[in-house]
């Protein structure tokens, strides 16, 4: 047989070579689209920043995923995603008035807060579906987000810390004390207090189907979504954007899900994905986008118990590897504990969890010191994407490496002489 390594290989290489830019254009933060973006008039930034701003719950800052989340938004309740997408528009354009940071506002962090008060303000509304008058407290509360948000961040900025989805939570609590559910105008469901919170018998009717199915749907429940098809959609972006987000989003609803199993939690709240949105925000953030730590280091030190007589480490890369998978088990853990514990408290105020857990726990842990050096905490100035962060960890070391050996040289010659 005859083989041909002449121009017919160099012409079958091109389309392979074009499909791997196109999706490398696709993926990530999409910076070469941000770039351009930039030179664009101010509409198209505007509505890259509203994309970006939807994805940014989920720290993932790629239009294309937004869009992906604003579809699954829409196939789960267009009236609520509506609402959403004019909460992203009025913090995004607040933000410009403002006069903030013109970089953090096209890259959406002024508008993800916007996009969870204006979805949870629908969500929580008695009056049901296309409520027009429910526009104006979305679009005043949606204003005071950059407000909110730029206060924390001066507070939070002392010891380097980003803010969450604080401002949500203010607002949106702050709303719906303020109305109740006997306002004539903007009434909201009845919360019941969560007295009897614990049922002994939950495991024995225990559904293994609906089980699997709360996993996605947990990831789904950060923008207040039930919908496996919503679920679906918002982890399709997540995997469009970074691989190892996508992942921690899985195990961080998972640890969610059996802790509440644990707690003997109502089965109903299990399935709905209730016990998950928070713990997966909180193995997100911990698990590479705050802390120098991959996904392929975590997936290692789950399983170096297991292949530790094929694959030879030293003793401190194995101890490394154990310590980051634990932080990150622990983060998840922790968070769903906070969740059980403030839904509780929360209730007897009438008032929603939302994702004051995820805030509380994973603040905890960023405040975390420790002389190991592989709890790395990254600045925020440096932080994007994990497959990023893991880049400019390389980099940095390596800096760091070839600084060290050149002052060693540099010794022996001050001796010499």
């Amino acid at each position: 047989m005859l083989t041909s390594t002449g121009p017919s290989n160099q012409l079958s290489a091109e389309p392979s070579g074009r499909c791997l830019r196109a999706v490398r254009f696709f993926t990530g933060d999409m910076r070469q689209c941000g770039e351009w973006v930039k030179r664009q008039v101010l509409i198209i930034q505007l509505l890259d920043g509203i994309l970006r701003g939807t994805a940014q719950v989920m720290f993932v800052s790629n239009p294309v995923s937004g869009l992906l989340i604003l579809t699954g938004l829409f196939l789960q309740n267009p009236w609520w995603a509506l609402n959403s997408l004019l909460g992203t528009f009025v913090s995004t354009v607040s933000a410009i008035l403002l006069r903030q940071n013109r970089e953090a506002i096209f890259a959406g962090l002024h508008g993800y807060n916007g996009t969870l008060v204006g979805m949870l303000m629908a969500a929580f509304s008695s009056k049901g579906n296309w409520y027009w008058w429910l526009l104006f407290p979305n679009v005043f509360m949606s204003m005071l987000c950059p407000v909110i948000s730029s206060a924390l961040s001066s507070i939070m900025s002392k010891w380097d810390l980003p803010i969450f989805t604080l401002p949500f939570n203010i607002l949106t609590c702050l709303h719906i004390a303020a109305t109740g559910t006997t306002h004539p105008y903007f009434p909201e469901v009845k919360i019941q207090p969560k007295v009897h919170l614990h049922h002994s018998d939950s495991l024995a009717n225990l559904s293994i189907p609906q089980l699997f199915l709360s996993v996605p749907v947990g990831v789904g429940q950060v923008f207040g979504c039930d919908s496996p098809w919503t679920s679906c959609l918002v982890l399709l972006a997540l995997l469009l954007c970074s691989p190892a987000i996508c992942i921690h989003a899985l195990l961080g609803s998972t640890a969610g899900l059996c802790t509440g199993l644990a707690l003997a939690a109502p089965l109903e709240d299990v399935y709905a994905g209730l016990w998950g949105y928070n713990s997966a925000l909180s193995c997100i953030a911990i698990g590479g986008v705050f802390y120098g730590l991959t996904w392929q280091t975590h997936i290692l030190s789950l399983i170096c118990g297991k292949t530790e007589n094929r694959i030879y480490y030293s003793s401190s890369e194995v101890e490394n590897r154990t310590i980051k998978g634990v932080l990150m088990s622990f983060s998840a853990l922790f968070c769903a504990y906070v969740t059980s514990a403030t839904s509780k408290l929360m209730s007897v105020l009438a008032l929603p969890a939302c994702t004051w857990p995820f805030c509380l726990s994973t603040l905890i842990f960023l405040l975390l010191s420790s002389e190991n050096p592989a709890i790395c905490r990254l600045p925020l100035s440096a932080v994007s994407y994990p497959e990023e962060n893991r880049h400019y960890l390389r980099h940095l070391r390596m800096s760091e490496k070839a600084l060290s050996s050149c002052k060693g040289e540099q010794t022996p010659e001050r001796m010499e002489g």
